[in-house]
């Protein structure tokens, strides 16, 4: 058995990009076992066999293996305010935008920025850089594949020009994807690339300390050019935006000076 364990660790990889080693063996190995013996298999052998062959027990395994808590257009209400607003600021100077989408978890954001620009551009035009901590949900998000749930607030027209329905879960169109790059990156330890016209870090910075803000807060600004737009979640104003060259331009948005 631990044997058997270990091939199915080894192709799951090999599979989808995720690494089941990084989490607590005896947790994963008992969570995996209850699922697949709830569904009738008797092995992890046997259990992979469809895994490999049949997108809907794959896509049920992605979906129990990351915790997903994030949504595509999460607060619409900001996202409007990107799409009517900000975004055609930005593209008045400039025909392509420098985006980075930092600490993106399982996708949903930077392909949710994809989506409205391309409501302003050609695709062509479009180039996303999404970055996170995780191995394993940026091999998630790389395959572009959700759960009906992370899809609650996405608009119809969206939902039925950028996702084509696979069973109980939806797929990004490979266009979209293609517009979007996804790298490992620590926000707390790795350097920022320069020279971004939007950086968006939403419902991350709540996590960390104060200190750490502050030094995140001085590295984003760092990162944007003058007139960039800093974007961030809904509970994560910036009280004192002057200390990093940031002025409100609307809730949540700063722009730097």
């Amino acid at each position: 058995m631990p044997q058997e364990y270990e091939e199915f660790i080894r192709n799951i990889k090999v599979l989808t990009g995720i690494d089941l080693s990084l989490y607590k063996e005896g947790q994963m190995k008992r969570r995996l076992t209850s699922l697949y013996e709830k569904r009738g298999y008797r092995s992890f052998r046997e259990y992979f066999k469809d895994i490999q062959s049949n997108s809907k027990v794959l896509n049920e395994f992605l979906d129990r293996m990351t915790i997903n808590v994030s949504e595509f257009y999460r607060n619409a209400k900001r996202w409007e305010v990107l799409e009517k607003k900000v975004l055609p600021s930005l593209l008045a100077s400039k025909k392509k935008l420098k985006i980075w989408s930092a600490a993106c978890s399982t996708g949903e954001e930077p392909y949710t920025i994809a989506m409205i620009l391309s409501n302003l551009v050609p695709l062509s035009q479009i180039e996303i850089l999404a970055t996170d901590l995780d191995e394993n949900v940026i091999a998630r998000a790389k395959m572009g594949v959700y759960p009906e749930r992370s899809l609650n607030e996405v608009p119809d027209d969206i939902k039925n020009k950028h996702f084509k329905k696979e069973d109980d879960f939806y797929r990004v169109e490979d266009e979209i994807k293609r517009t979007v790059t996804f790298k490992k990156h620590n926000l707390l330890a790795d350097r920022f690339e320069q020279g971004f016209d939007l950086v968006v870090c939403r419902n991350v910075l709540i996590y960390f300390t104060e200190d750490a803000k502050c030094l995140l807060y001085d590295k984003f600004s760092a990162s944007l050019k003058s007139g960039g737009v800093f974007f961030v979640g809904s509970t994560e104003q910036i009280f004192n935006p002057g200390k990093y060259e940031f002025e409100t331009i609307d809730t949540f948005f700063y722009k730097k000076k």
